[in-house]
């Protein structure tokens, strides 16, 4: 079945875009949510029609995405753990860690926007990218220190 995206979907397509799915994906999963609908001639002519606010709108999220993007770089957090021998780490410090530290410093992003190769379990300090939206990421320093 063929589609067309009202919004940006992760491994599909960015919106705008006409793509081909399977009948069952888009019934139960695109259409309830409003991520997309099926392009038809009708569809295909209203997009034409609002194809210059949609692009408007998609132009605002995304400046309004490189201002938070830019706010988050200036972002360096301090985290707290407990740590043993050679500042290993009991535990280690997750995405859900630095969403929380993240959250108290008036920022609310998402855990799974945060982007960990893998669990901090040493004291230090270290660059984690959080994507804010699709084109744009921000880095942000994270101090981990012993509590």
């Amino acid at each position: 079945m063929k589609v067309f995206l009202k919004e940006e979907v992760k491994s599909l397509g960015k919106m705008g875009d006409v793509v081909n799915v399977a009948d069952g994906y888009a019934r139960n999963f695109l259409f309830p949510k409003k991520l997309a609908v099926e392009a038809n001639t009708k569809n295909i002519k209203e997009f034409e029609h609002h194809k210059k606010a949609i692009l408007e709108k998609a132009a605002k999220i995304r400046d309004t995405a490189k201002l938070t993007a830019d706010k988050l770089s200036s972002v360096s957090l301090t985290i707290k753990a407990k740590a043993g021998e050679e500042d290993r780490l009991f535990g280690s410090v997750t995405t859900m860690d630095i969403a929380e530290a993240l959250k108290a410093e008036g920022y609310d992003v998402d855990r799974k926007k945060i982007s960990l190769d893998e669990p901090i379990k040493r004291l230090g300090s270290y660059t984690v990218e959080v994507k804010v939206h699709s084109d744009v990421a921000a880095s942000i320093k994270v101090n981990v220190i012993q509590e």
